[in-house]
């Protein structure tokens, strides 16, 4: 996923008093059923307004060579109903209720998601409940929808030369991970695809014991629990079999390839491989943070690095991004990407970026502008809980990933201790030629002046 940190900063002061001011609002409860349906409910009572959320513990990481794309082609399956409530009949449920509904699939997970008025809680729950279970696979609907999902590929990434350049450079940067394969599947894979491989996989993971349900709004958790056991309560649960372990074998020098498409602009990806909390041992943690610093003081805003020296100063890139996330489910990428300016070349844009790496190895961050950098993660973190459906968002990931949602918490206090000499330390030890991948997207002539759509897109989570 790439993207830009663009919310905007508050006064240290003002983060501190708004932050007490969630945590006294927010107090989180846990519950498990007899059936190991994982219930969490986080009170928020600002409003009477409640966002209900399911999540499964299956995404592209799970699926295996041959079978790639299960996991969102079933996501879309998920709409076209039970035997209690026929196609359509969820959303249309929803719509009169006037909730606002969605899904989406990602590497490490897939989830459902509906925001409600508090007294519609039961509706959401009734709902996801038939279709954990009971969902209808009809070969009809399956046929229908495999060509919805190969359109949606066809023109998401077959169409457009970044996102395809993207999906070339996650299959080169990881040889043995599950992250190797797209989250929609590759083609052939879509194409050949079976109604019975599907039901296979939703008799597989879609069962309470490998769900997540998180509630967060207007409510008591008490009673939330007591709704939970009403409509989820009587579903079986699975036998759950982990997929196999396939860890990222280790890389010996730089990968480079190139994307020769159509395409008006061209574009440069970096990424090297880096830990995240679920793969660090509990004495080195530290270094997750220490990225997701490092991630800032490069890619912060417009007083960051890469803007300020990249963009604005020396004008070698139109635009610059960073990526990493602490959170991944496996060894992960911290990634640079960028579209150079029409006077300087994708190499030259490589080696600026290069020398932004070689400069955090060989230079401490001064406390300065690490102080700013913490304060623009701690407004950042404020905002985003701002948000019922974002505190639900986190305290899920975390979960459906491995985590403990506590480490939330956490998280402002583990930022605010990390030192100018354990960012050196980690672009020392990670951001390595042995563990790079380069992709560079190569502008083709465009045939007969066609369209092409060159907008950067956001990987990562397919809806």
């Amino acid at each position: 996923m790439f993207y830009n940190k663009l919310l905007p900063l508050v006064m240290v002061g003002g983060w501190c008093l708004y932050s007490t001011t969630l945590q006294a609002n927010g107090e989180v409860q846990e519950f498990t059923l007899d059936n190991g349906l994982k219930l969490i409910v986080k009170a928020d009572h600002r409003a009477p307004v409640v966002v209900s959320q399911i999540w499964y513990k299956v995404g592209s990481s799970y699926e295996s060579e041959g079978k790639t794309g299960l996991s969102h082609l079933l996501e879309h399956m998920m709409f076209k109903g039970t035997q209690k409530y026929p196609a359509g009949e969820f959303s249309h449920i929803m719509a009169r209720q006037g909730a606002s509904e969605n899904a989406f699939t990602h590497t490490d997970f897939t989830s459902y998601f509906q925001t409600l008025e508090k007294s519609r809680l039961p509706i959401s729950f009734e709902l996801e409940a038939d279709r954990m279970r009971y969902l209808m696979l009809n070969d009809q609907a399956f046929a229908k929808e495999k060509q919805v999902v190969l359109e949606e590929r066809r023109s998401r990434v077959e169409d457009k030369p970044i996102s395809l350049m993207l999906e070339q450079f996650q299959a080169t940067a990881y040889q043995t991970s599950p992250y190797h394969n797209p989250i929609i599947g590759w083609m052939s894979d879509i194409e050949n695809c079976t109604l019975a491989d599907l039901q296979t996989w939703y008799q597989r993971w879609y069962a309470p014991n490998n769900a997540t349900v998180v509630v967060v709004g207007d409510v008591d958790a008490q009673a939330v629990f007591k709704l939970a056991q009403q409509y989820f309560g009587s579903l079986k649960p699975s036998q759950i079999t982990p997929p196999p372990s396939r860890p990222e074998t280790e890389q010996w020098g730089i990968k480079r390839i190139i994307v020769a498409r159509p395409a008006k602009l061209p574009y440069l990806a970096m990424g090297y491989k880096t830990p995240a909390l679920t793969t660090l041992a509990q004495s080195d943690q530290w270094e997750a943070y220490a990225l997701e610093v490092l991630s800032y003081i490069l890619d912060g805003g417009n007083s960051a690095r890469l803007a300020k020296y990249l963009v604005r100063g020396n004008q070698i890139a139109t635009s610059t991004s960073v990526d990493y996330d602490l959170y991944s489910r496996l060894t992960t990428l911290f990634s640079l990407s960028g579209i150079p300016t029409e006077k300087h070349t994708v190499a030259e844009l490589e080696t600026a970026l290069r020398e932004q790496i070689q400069q955090l190895q060989t230079t401490l961050v001064t406390q300065t502008e690490l102080d700013r950098i913490k304060i623009r993660l701690q407004a950042e973190e404020v905002y985003k809980r701002d948000s019922s459906f974002y505190q639900g968002m986190q305290i899920g990931m975390l979960t459906t990933v491995g985590l403990d949602w506590r480490l939330l918490d956490q998280y402002l206090d583990r930022i605010k201790a990390i030192t100018p000499e354990q960012i050196q330390q980690v672009a020392k030890k990670y951001l390595l030629d042995k563990n790079l991948t380069v992709a560079v997207l190569e502008p083709q002539p465009l045939a007969n002046n066609a369209p092409i759509d060159d907008t950067q897109p956001t990987t990562g989570v397919i809806r």
